[in-house]
């Protein structure tokens, strides 16, 4: 019997995604053995390269429809609804199907170029909202504590598959227990029926191995991160340490954060791992939890959702986002959505020279790289269409003027050729306007923490001023302006040279010869600070930074091959402080 097109279609499809999750998965399970091999530099390679598989398989598979079929058959949208309704019955038993079913609307979107987004051709909607069904899989592994703190940390450890001893067990049993005794609420510790749950799958991610689950009792819980390192030289032969015990709900928010990595984890049933994870934070949105696991598509399918729903309640609408305009970036939000909307311009300020696709290829350098907490991730929209009462007119208005190129009005309809999101914060520079002496240090401690980071990631931000940084719901400083990104290796940073007569200090121009990539961090204090109190002191928390041979030496551990350490937690927080890691 010969089979329709659709079906074909659909299975043609499900073929590619079938690829796409075996080198997933292949890339995800050696996680275990660069961590056992101390292999860094190759697990930040294959970092990236998981990253980019999605729109490679994509690609390939794009490739294999136009090959196979016909043009009248890939576009014809009667042919789409029927492979839509066969693709949801070959999904209907598989534990991914929602990753699957993100798949099919890549190609529809690659085949439609993201126009005519319809559930009855793609699915808009889950095929399994009102048909879900519990796989009956064990994702996490229990121990009955009944007393014995010690022994429930060492079971914690010990039977995790790390395939490494520990260097000091009894040490880190005893760290961790003294703790947990001083810091879990006593209706927990006290409990006659506490109990450790943690996922059976381990989380990898840089240098560092997470045990995650929780701990629960007197009906109560808190959420459980048992982070796990090598020795503090790094090499695998010396043994692994616990580095921390967390257990508060908002520091493990902040190792979830979508300002880092993708963890390596294998995961069996992505929905029921990610339910888990919300039960650990249940403020963290759905869609970041599966892009912290590695499955960024679908996160920005769940984004996508999670957004319709939210514009279709119309608590408000999308207005211009506060502080200053932006030299590259027309930006606009949706203030109870908590979303940043990013526009390139049609014209940039003169100062700028670059193209659009300079711009978007910064962006992408971001989300291949180690963003080490300290860089926003980004879900990058094409055709995104809304009605026009859903703007505030002013906001349209602007939109229509500094971008015309990509933001059009047909009818009530407003269409966005393409868009970056990225999650709302507050501009530094307004933070630090409406901010107390005690919360001004705190931030001005962190923003210097966070050129640091991004420069010990091999990332110099370029143009550093406070108006290109934001402040979290956590107080964190993370960086969101990426158009003068570049690799901190490709800069040369150099010392202003003394003056040979007075004069040459008073020219308009400088007596030294400057180079197109030559930085001079002796100038960066009247350039990021006009108040020269706060000025005087991130000058007194972060004296090194005004130092090009602080710089330099970055340089050299990098070339060198060295991957320094950036840890999610608070370096006071660690058993063992090894004087080389950076954390926050």
């Amino acid at each position: 019997m010969k089979l329709s097109a659709a079906y074909r279609l659909a299975a043609t499809i499900l073929h590619g995604f079938d690829e796409y999750r075996s080198r997933f998965k292949q890339i995800t399970a050696d996680a275990r053995r660069r961590f056992r091999d101390a292999a860094w530099r190759e697990a930040q390679q294959v970092s990236a390269e998981r990253i980019n598989l999605y729109d490679e398989k994509v690609e390939e598979t794009l490739a294999r429809l136009q090959r196979t079929f016909e043009e009248d058959e890939l576009t014809n949208y009667e042919c789409w609804r029927e492979a839509r309704a066969h693709y949801a019955e070959l999904i209907n038993q598989r534990l991914d199907y929602e990753l699957a079913e993100t798949f099919f609307n890549s190609m529809f979107c690659s085949i439609f170029h993201h126009r005519h987004i319809r559930n009855d051709w793609m699915f808009v909607y889950s095929s399994r909202d009102a048909a879900s069904h519990h796989s009956g899989i064990e994702l996490t592994r229990r121990f009955r504590v009944a007393g014995d703190w010690s022994a429930a940390l060492h079971w914690a450890l010990v039977d995790a598959p790390l395939e490494t001893r520990f260097e000091a067990i009894e040490r880190d049993v005893k760290l961790g227990t003294a703790f947990l005794r001083a810091h879990l609420p006593l209706a927990i510790r006290d409990a006659e029926d506490a109990e450790v749950e943690l996922l059976k799958s381990v989380f990898y991610r840089n240098k560092g191995a997470y045990l995650v689950g929780r701990i629960q009792g007197g009906g109560e819980q808190v959420p459980l991160v048992l982070p796990v390192l090598h020795g503090e030289r790094q090499e695998a032969s010396e043994g692994l340490h616990l580095d921390t015990v967390i257990i508060e709900p908002q520091e493990v928010s902040i190792i979830f954060s979508f300002t880092r990595a993708y963890f390596q984890v294998e995961v069996q049933v992505p929905g029921e791992f990610v339910d888990f994870l919300q039960e650990l934070m249940p403020d963290k949105p759905e869609g970041e939890l599966y892009s912290a696991i590695g499955f960024y598509k679908h996160g920005k399918t769940e984004f996508f959702r999670a957004l319709n729903r939210n514009v279709a309640r119309r608590e408000d609408k999308f207005v211009i986002a506060p502080g200053v305009r932006g030299m590259v970036m027309a930006v606009f939000v949706l203030p109870s959505f908590r979303t940043v909307f990013k526009i390139i311009k049609d014209r940039f300020d003169p100062t700028k020279e670059m193209s659009h696709e300079d711009v978007r290829e910064k962006y992408r350098l971001v989300k291949r790289h180690d963003r080490v907490g300290r860089m926003a991730d980004t879900q990058e929209f094409s055709n995104f269409i809304t009605r026009q009462d859903h703007f505030d007119p002013d906001c349209l208005a602007e939109m229509l003027e500094t971008a015309p190129s990509t933001v059009q009005l047909k009818g009530d309809k407003v269409i966005i050729k393409h868009c970056y999101t990225e999650r709302m914060m507050t501009p530094l520079n307004l933070y630090l306007e409406q901010c107390d002496e005690q919360e001004t240090e705190a931030v001005l401690k962190d923003y210097g923490n966070a050129i640091k980071q991004l420069a010990a990631a091999n990332i110099f931000p370029g143009d550093m001023l406070l108006k290109n940084f934001g402040v979290t719901r956590h107080g964190r400083v993370v960086f969101y302006d990426y158009d003068e990104i570049c690799y901190l290796t490709e800069c040369n940073f150099r010392k202003i040279p003394e003056p040979l007569y007075p004069e040459q200090e008073l020219a308009d121009e400088p007596w030294y010869s400057v180079g197109p990539n030559d930085i001079f961090p002796e100038e960066f204090g009247p350039f990021l600070f006009a108040n020269v109190r706060l000025r005087k002191r991130f000058y007194e928390l972060h004296p090194e930074l005004f130092d090009a041979d602080y710089w330099k030496g970055l340089q050299r551990a990098i070339l060198d091959g060295r991957v320094i350490d950036v840890y999610p937690y608070r370096n006071k927080r660690r058993f063992v402080d090894d004087g080389h890691s950076l954390t926050y």
